[in-house]
């Protein structure tokens, strides 16, 4: 079972899984608890699987809930950018998951909660993180 967080380099790979509509939000294997409380947090459903046996270590990924239309899940994929950017995590979404306006929403909540005395803008800045493909034109 592999994982593609590990094989991306990244911390958090969202994709969409092959011919399917489930939105995956994938860690590296031995991902630090905080990190997957945070996915918890943005909305993401944690799911494990163990191997059959003892050996082999237990396998723990993220998906939008099922329950969650295509946009919903595009928007959820998109909003929680912004808060893995804040703690330092390196995200990989995709063009064809990422909602320009759902992102800008969740930068805009951000910064109007730590608008207090601001000391460095919120993590509109898309250097730490890349999409898969350009947009044409």
């Amino acid at each position: 079972m592999g994982n593609r967080a590990d094989d991306e380099g990244t911390d958090v790979e969202i994709y969409r899984r092959a011919l399917t509509d489930t939105v995956h939000a994938d860690t590296p294997t031995g991902a630090p608890e905080q990190l997957l409380a945070l996915l918890d947090r943005l909305g993401f459903e944690r799911k494990t699987a163990q191997p059959a046996g003892s050996a082999g270590p237990t396998y723990v990924w993220h998906e939008a809930p099922a329950h969650l239309g295509e946009e919903e899940k595009k928007q959820l994929a998109s909003r929680a950018v912004p808060s893995l950017l804040l703690d330092g995590y390196v995200v990989h979404i995709p063009d064809y998951l990422f909602d320009q306006a759902a992102y800008r929403s969740a930068v805009a909540e951000i910064h109007s909660q730590r608008a207090a005395p601001a000391t460095r803008a919120p993590a509109a800045d898309a250097s730490s993180w890349r999409r898969s493909s350009r947009r044409a034109g």
